[in-house]
């Protein structure tokens, strides 16, 4: 088993550097920056209220199911780096790029990658022509976590998952 454990963890390196390898690409770079921040704090809590306070009908049940699973699904995500304590890849790996300034608490699982995914799933679902726009754009921030230094593609798979679960049940409760 710990061959195989090695083989994973090696895989997940090698896919980190080819995502990250980027980092110096100027214009991708801006990109990705802006990117990230649509999976930050700031940015969702503000989506998610602005949607409360200013809409009806489905995108009202809709947003109550963003509110929920946004506050819900970050209970386990802070659960979780505390029961296992993986050092960010720019911490753990010598060739990792990253900005100035980076996060210093452990990667798993993503918060931003949780917290857009839990966001978007309720939208998707009771809208899904909206996927079309939303489901890339989330993708996009779980990238960027990567591209940034900051997660192993494990971090952002795990923040996908968790973000996705938690936003179909709270919209599925509601």
């Amino acid at each position: 088993m710990t061959k195989f454990i090695q083989n994973c963890y090696d895989f997940e390196c090698q896919l980190f550097y080819s995502i990250n390898r980027h980092f110096e690409h100027k214009i991708m770079s801006k990109w990705i920056r802006l990117i990230t921040h649509f999976g930050g704090a700031s940015f969702t809590i503000a989506t998610v209220l602005f949607l409360l306070f200013f809409t009806t009908g489905k995108a009202a049940t809709a947003a109550a199911a963003c509110a929920w699973a946004l506050a819900i699904s970050h209970l386990p995500v802070y659960i979780i780096k505390k029961l296992f304590p993986r050092k960010r890849p720019y911490l753990a790996l010598e060739r990792a790029l990253i900005p100035e300034n980076p996060l210093k608490d452990h990667s798993f699982p993503s918060g931003h990658t949780t917290a857009v995914f839990s966001v978007v799933t309720p939208l998707s679902i009771q809208f899904p022509v909206l996927s079309l726009f939303l489901i890339p754009l989330a993708c996009s921030v779980g990238l960027s976590r990567i591209f940034l230094g900051l997660h192993y593609p494990s971090d952002v798979l795990a923040g996908a998952l968790l973000g996705v679960t938690t936003g179909a049940i709270c919209l599925s409760l509601l």
